[in-house]
């Protein structure tokens, strides 16, 4: 074999940058060391690896087939560089989680994680369903925690738990009292009230859209946000119907500063999955943090019914 492990170390850097000198920071070498490793590893493949346009080189076709081989091989790489140097640890993981499960599951799950592995590392980013899947398939992150659907010929998803939206308003909310009792509100009055919504892009967005889809006009939101909880802040201050996870509510349900509004014919059923890169290799640390992620919820039926710990 003539190429090296820093050869495809530049040739990933550059796929993940679409640009030599950022790659170059990223390994801290020279531009000039970059370019001449890409241009080594290009000279042995029967085609070059990139499009260039200008200073932004993209992966071509023969790039693309090539970039997942690369990575799984580093990822072994490393963890054989570990064993030679004598360190018997996880070593690091990068995760990216949406909000739901990165606000409410994921600090609990990682804790319990690095008590148990001191000696590794996990970096974890929060974003939407749309974000955590493009970093996926830029090898960015190596593992997804996600609530939407993800429908990727790159990307494999995994079920994890199920998990159930909810209508849900202010205490003195003319709908509150109906919302608690009784047969539950009828979808056509929902429809008429101003609502308060996740942004397009987010698993919550997507499965309130979805089970929306027949209603004539849909809802127009008074506001969109990205977070889950300046969504119930708003609806608490009296903006308007919201719509998240119950997972994400149960805490505001308990106090009463929010209230269920029961609409039985909206399906807002959903799962939250695993999604990982189908070229990724599944190294020791990725292995363990899916079965504490599995234990953490054996058992539950449902996100809501995992034991933790109540919010003050």
């Amino acid at each position: 074999m003539r190429f090296t492990l820093r050869q495809l170390q530049v040739f990933v850097a550059i796929a993940r940058s679409e640009n030599v000198s950022r790659a170059a920071e990223a390994l801290a070498l020279s531009q000039s060391a970059a370019s001449a490793a890409l241009a080594e590893l290009e000279s042995q493949s029967a085609l070059p690896l990139f499009d260039r346009h200008g200073k932004r080189l993209r992966l071509n076709d023969q790039g693309s087939v090539l970039l997942p081989h690369a990575v799984e091989l580093l990822d072994r790489a490393a963890e054989l560089e570990g064993l030679l140097r004598g360190e018997h640890g996880l070593g690091r993981l990068r995760v990216g989680a949406t909000l739901t499960i990165g606000n409410y599951l994921l600090p609990l799950i990682v804790s319990n994680f690095l008590q148990a592995h001191p000696e590794a590392r996990v970096a974890l980013q929060v974003r939407n369903t749309a974000t955590i899947a493009e970093l996926l398939r830029h090898h960015e992150i190596d593992l997804g925690l996600v609530e939407g659907q993800v429908v990727d010929a790159e990307l494999e998803v995994e079920p994890w738990v199920e998990d159930e939206l909810v209508v849900f308003c202010a205490p003195a909310h003319p709908l509150a009292t109906r919302g608690r009792s009784g047969p539950g509100v009828e979808l056509e009055e929902i429809a008429r009230q101003p609502w308060i919504l996740r942004e397009r892009g987010s698993g919550t967005r997507e499965t309130f859209d979805r089970a929306l889809r027949h209603l004539p006009g849909g809802v127009v939101p008074r506001l969109e946000l990205e977070h889950t909880e300046a969504v119930k802040r708003a609806v608490e201050s009296g903006l308007g119907l919201g719509c998240l996870s119950r997972l994400a509510l149960r805490d505001a349900f308990r106090r009463g500063s929010l209230v269920a509004v029961e609409v039985p014919a909206l399906d807002l059923r959903r799962r939250f999955s695993f999604v990982w890169h189908r070229g990724k290799y599944h190294g020791a640390a990725m292995r363990r943090f899916l079965e504490d992620c599995r234990a953490f919820t054996s058992g539950a039926r449902r996100s809501d019914e995992i034991p933790l710990p109540p919010v003050a």
